[in-house]
C-alpha cells in the first residue's frame, strides 16, 4: 500500500506504536505454504472479549484500527466494511475511493469473508481470499487472520508472502490493540 505522510511526525509515532506493538503482541503469524503463483498467510492472537464484541469491532470500527500507513489515502481517508454479501471493505477521501475488498460470506461473530488484492496486489492482478475468523475460547475470543493469495504474476510470490505476513499481523494487532484498549 502506498506509505501515506512519510516525512510527518505523526507517521514515524504511529509506526513506532505499530512497531512497539508488534512486538509486544504474542500474535501466532505463519506463511503456512507458499510458490511462485501463490500463498497462504495465518495470524492468530486471543484477546479478552466475547465474540460479539469482537464482531462489532472487526466490521463498526475498522476506520479506528486499522493501520492509517497501510491504507491508499492516509490520515485523511476513511475505512468502512459493510458486512452484507456484496458489501464493500473500502476507503475514500472526498472523491477519492477504493475498493480494497469485496465481502463474500457473513456469519456475524463468527466469520467475514473477503475477496480481492490487497494494496500493491491488487494492480498486480492477484486474488485472494481473506478471512476474519472469531471463536469464543476459554480466555476469551481467539481471532484468526488467514489471507490466501494466487494468480499469475511475472514476480516470484513466495518472496511476498513473508512481507504479507508482517503486514497482515500488523493489522490484526490493530484489531487487538483497538479491543484491549476498549476493555481497559
Amino acid at each position: 500500500m502506498i506509505f501515506a505522510l512519510a516525512g510527518s511526525r505523526r507517521f514515524a509515532t504511529r509506526c513506532g506504536c505499530a512497531l512497539l506493538l508488534a512486538c509486544a503482541m504474542p500474535l501466532h503469524a505463519e506463511v503456512l505454504d507458499s510458490s511462485a503463483f501463490g500463498f497462504t498467510v495465518e495470524n492468530r492472537h486471543v484477546v479478552r472479549a466475547d465474540p460479539q464484541t469482537a464482531w462489532r469491532a472487526l466490521v463498526a470500527d475498522v476506520d479506528r484500527w486499522w493501520p492509517k500507513d497501510h491504507s491508499w489515502f492516509g490520515e485523511a481517508s476513511t475505512l468502512r466494511i459493510e458486512p452484507v454479501a456484496g458489501g464493500c471493505f473500502c476507503e475514500s477521501d472526498g472523491e477519492r475511493q477504493v475498493e480494497h475488498m469485496r465481502i463474500a460470506f457473513v456469519d456475524p461473530g463468527r466469520l467475514l469473508r473477503m475477496l480481492g488484492g490487497l494494496g500493491p496486489m491488487q494492480g498486480m492482478g492477484l486474488h485472494g481470499a481473506l478471512d476474519w475468523r472469531i471463536e469464543a475460547v476459554e480466555a476469551g475470543t481467539a481471532l484468526t487472520l488467514r489471507y490466501v493469495v494466487g494468480g499469475y504474476s511475472t514476480e516470484d510470490l513466495t518472496r511476498l508472502a513473508p512481507v504479507v505476513d508482517r503486514v497482515q499481523r500488523q493489522q490484526l494487532g490493530g484489531l487487538v490493540h483497538w479491543l484491549e484498549r476498549e476493555r481497559d
